[in-house]
């Protein structure tokens, strides 16, 4: 294959989990200017259906559906959709996630579990349901996102977010051995690391003045409206076909600088 080739995803199905906003939204565009049919779900349904909109009206297939990723059975209906609409499922975003923010003192256990259900069992799930699919095809991607608050610690003064911290360095952890147990059957499973990116979900840290993040960043700013294109086509197309079980961080230079 040409380097077009390797890019194209043209008859491709892609789920997009928390693809009504933000990332997820970005990530869902990205793959569907690559040429992909998009499925876009949340618990969000009015905000996918939006971008299920925006999405058709550029010509692409798309349609959007109800999912709480910690309900099985929510996501075996997605599944079922997908099948009964697309035929097939090549491409997983794992991208729906929450944080909760309180010192660590003060978190109970239900907030605790309610981030673990999300980022974690929701990941695990979804990853379940699909992989059964993309075994039978003999092909598939599976794209978890992560986070670099993933890799370790955070100063309190800067993120006061243990559970989610916590869930994606489990993120981390599922992508590498999910992609030891499934490479046999032809799917690759990596990540993405984002770092800084103004988000309804990270407002609360970046509102934050005198931390001066930015100055941070080697690159000197957030990510952008575009910075997870490039790579979620890259995980999500033949161009990835020996990459499998690696985390790729989108950080401005963060994770190089410490």
């Amino acid at each position: 294959m040409n380097i077009k080739q390797l890019f194209d995803l043209s008859g491709k199905t892609a789920i997009v989990t928390g693809g009504g906003r933000g990332l997820g939204k970005q990530m869902a565009m990205a793959l569907a200017e690559a040429g992909a049919n998009i499925v876009v779900c949340s618990r969000n349904v009015k905000a996918c259906m939006e971008v299920s909109r925006q999405l058709k009206e550029i010509g692409v297939n798309s349609i959007a559906c109800q999912c709480d990723v910690s309900k099985k059975a929510d996501i075996e209906d997605v599944i079922d959709q997908t099948l009964e609409t697309f035929g097939k499922v090549d491409i997983l975003i794992n991208n729906s996630g929450t944080a909760f923010i309180a010192p660590v003192l003060e978190i109970t256990e239900q907030q605790w579990k309610n981030v673990m259900d999300v980022n974690v069992l929701g990941a695990f799930l979804f990853s379940q349901a699909a992989a059964r699919v993309m075994i039978k095809q003999g092909y598939g991607k599976i794209v978890n996102i992560a986070s670099i608050a993933g890799y370790g610690g955070s100063s309190p003064a800067v993120m006061q977010a243990v559970p989610y911290n916590t869930s994606k360095g489990a993120v981390i952890t599922l992508t590498k051995d999910l992609s030891v147990k499934l490479a046999r059957y032809g799917i690759q499973v990596n990540a993405i690391a984002p770092g800084f990116f103004p988000t309804e979900m990270s407002q609360a840290v970046l509102e934050k003045p005198h931390l001066k993040i930015e100055s941070h960043i080697p690159i000197g700013r957030y990510g952008s409206d575009t910075d997870l294109k490039g790579v979620t086509v890259l995980l999500a197309s033949h161009a990835s076909d020996y990459m499998t079980g690696q985390i790729l961080n989108v950080d401005g230079g963060i994770t190089a600088s410490v």
